[in-house]
């Protein structure tokens, strides 16, 4: 594989999409040298192409020269899954592929090149009562292909599911340059393999996906938000199944524990309680306000039998909005408690969610380090922020190991290592450990045949 982009790749490159999608200083090689992590690698050159056309011959012009392909949106990926892994990488940034190609409400679809930012796509298919629900905390400023290529979540994911429950065709440039289609807008389609799914959490190890035809569904025309404070975190975390037995499925059942709400208020002075071990945010919707209402109504009727000190119900959507405006405010208050945080991923069986929480405290206690939790813990799947300095290398050395401790403890419990992030480079060391040998060797066996030359974001998913 070649250690260097030369500058007959980088003038071809040019040839390809002109001068000003070409970015090769140093500054600007810089600012696309990381993610939403603390990992970073400098690429060769960086490409910004505006059509499917000039990505299929991007790649077949780097796969001449075997050059490193690495896909990326935003940059808001919390796996390193878009960090270039050496010096001779050309990113392929699809920001500048940022259009809406078709809203088609007979059939409830929208197509959007991969660098539509998910918000905006949200927006755009509301202004026709059209919805499509997927909504990673990243969603103001994520793209629909990363969100795609790691099979994003969020906190709807418990109704709705997540984004590749909503993808009904993708067009993908392959290794080679050649461009695959798949999918349509038939509602029954079972001819062939299943490549959707297949291209869907690949995380640009098999293709690049350069438009997206996805699902849309009816927009909920009522919600309710209420947010209930515990005492104890081994009562909300119990409450989640509570809810969840009563027969309701809210469209989100969120989790936050004592430092992330103290973290919250601290930067945002919400008037959010700090001496409670943990909040439960839940939101229910739907087309009937009487529905909405009462399950709201038993949800916080249930958590108060459950040992919440107090349950507020948004009044209003002022009041609504500040409650999500706390949620979504976690990641980014964390800042004030540590100038670096590992933010994992893992999801566990709902039953289990008491234990696990159990296991991630008695962590942090053994190794004297903070993890702070929070998630959606609706659908089982939470995300322990270890907290940390990166310049101490006492401390750098214990997060590695509790990390380690972590991803035993959910799969120990029949979890799983991500619910919504993907693997990456910060959990490439535990695959094996996850699914075992067999589903590995299928997996490298699948990334051989699309990727012979190993040119797709190498070293992301599997050790090579």
């Amino acid at each position: 594989m070649a250690s260097q982009v030369t500058s007959k790749f980088v003038s071809d490159l040019i040839g390809i999409v002109g001068k000003d999608g070409v970015l090769s200083s140093d500054e600007d090689l810089a600012a696309y040298s990381y993610d939403g992590t603390f990992a970073e690698g400098r690429p060769g050159v960086v490409v910004l192409p505006q059509n499917t056309g000039q990505v299929s011959r991007i790649v077949a012009r780097a796969a001449e020269d075997r050059v490193p392909v690495v896909a990326r949106g935003m940059g808001t990926g919390l796996a390193a899954g878009a960090v270039p892994l050496g010096a001779g990488s050309l990113v392929v940034c699809f920001t500048r592929m940022n259009r809406i190609l078709e809203i088609d409400p007979a059939n409830s679809t929208v197509r959007a090149e991969a660098g539509v930012v998910t918000a905006d796509l949200q927006a755009t298919v509301e202004k026709q009562s059209l919805f499509y629900p997927p909504d990673p905390s990243s969603i103001r400023h994520s793209t629909i292909g990363g969100n795609i290529a790691c099979n994003a979540g969020g906190p709807r994911c418990l109704k709705y599911g997540v984004t590749g429950n909503y993808v009904l065709g993708l067009t993908v440039v392959l290794a080679d340059g050649r461009v695959l289609k798949t999918g349509g807008k038939p509602i029954k389609d079972v001819t062939g393999y299943n490549l959707n799914g297949l291209f869907t959490s690949s995380e640009g190890t098999l293709g690049l996906i350069t438009e997206a035809l996805l699902r849309l569904i009816a927009a909920p025309r009522h919600s309710r938000t209420a947010l209930a404070d515990f005492v104890s975190l081994a009562s909300a975390s119990r409450t989640v199944n509570s809810i969840l037995a009563a027969g309701i499925v809210p469209a989100s059942l969120e989790l936050m524990d004592q430092t992330a709400i103290a973290c919250i208020e601290e930067a945002m002075h919400l008037g959010l309680p700090t001496d409670v071990e943990a909040s439960l945010l839940i939101e229910t919707d739907g087309a009937d306000e009487e529905t909405v209402v009462r399950d709201i109504q038993t949800s916080a009727r249930i958590c108060g039998e459950s040992g919440a000190r107090s349950v507020k119900i948004a009044q209003n959507e002022s009041e609504r909005a500040g409650l999500w405006r706390a949620r979504r405010s976690i990641s980014a208050s964390l800042a004030r408690k540590a100038p670096n945080k590992l933010g994992e991923d893992i999801t566990v069986p709902r039953d289990a969610l008491p234990e696990v929480i159990h296991s991630v405290r008695a962590i942090s206690a053994r190794h004297g380090l903070p993890i702070v939790i929070f998630g959606h813990a609706g659908d089982g799947n939470l995300h322990p922020n270890i907290l940390f300095d990166k310049r101490n290398p006492e401390q750098w050395a214990k997060v590695e190991q509790m990390v380690e401790e972590v991803f035993d403890a959910a799969l120990a419990l029949g979890g799983t290592l991500s619910g919504e992030h993907g693997v990456g480079v910060l959990k490439r060391p535990y695959l094996a450990r996850a699914l075992g040998p067999v589903s590995v060797e299928i997996q490298r066996r699948i990334k051989q045949a699309l990727d012979p030359l190993n040119i797709l974001n190498p070293g992301k998913v599997f050790q090579d």
